[in-house]
């Protein structure tokens, strides 16, 4: 492939996951990645917590906006070659008609922004640091050598490991 792959975090609000996971991947992914995030029923705006989280440690908040995933099922849309689904809710929804049938995964992630007060801080970091994890699993496939299918396992198999990490705490 010549151009980077283009990715798509979905989650339904895009003010938090999705926000956090498309700054990691444009940020570890060193341009073989291009990554862009998306709501089913964006908030608006992104969750002042994932701003914070972002600038401490080092990466650029500018450009950040919660926005539709209908962006991204239009015509002039980016041809998406992976979609990544990060909250439970977006993937039970039914998504548009996506162009070139990208290969899609679940990575559920719990709500960092459902959490109020002290404990929001730490909601987050536990979020940024399950996603990065997840982010540097795909950075480490060897995708140029991968059929397809196997692509498509994998990734899936990124979040269940994930989860199974998590679970064992």
């Amino acid at each position: 492939m010549t151009r980077p792959f283009n990715v798509l975090f979905l989650c339904t609000g895009n003010s938090a996951r999705s926000i956090l996971s498309e700054a990691i991947l444009n940020r570890e992914g060193e341009g073989r990645f291009r990554a862009f995030s998306a709501g089913s029923f964006p908030k608006g705006e992104v969750h002042p917590a994932a701003l914070a989280l972002l600038g401490e440690l080092g990466y650029s908040t500018e450009g950040y906006r919660s926005k539709s995933w209908d962006e991204f099922a239009a015509p002039d849309a980016p041809p998406l070659d992976f979609i990544f689904t990060v909250c439970d809710n977006a993937a039970g929804e039914t998504c548009p008609i996506w162009p070139g049938k990208p290969v899609t995964a679940h990575w559920g992630i719990e709500d960092p922004a459902a959490v109020e007060g002290d404990g929001q801080r730490e909601a987050f970091w536990q979020a940024y640091l399950a996603l990065k994890r997840r982010i540097d699993l795909l950075l480490a496939l060897p995708l140029a050598s991968l059929d397809e299918l196997s692509v498509a396992e994998r990734l899936r198999a990124i979040g269940k490991t994930a989860d199974e990490e998590a679970a064992l705490g």
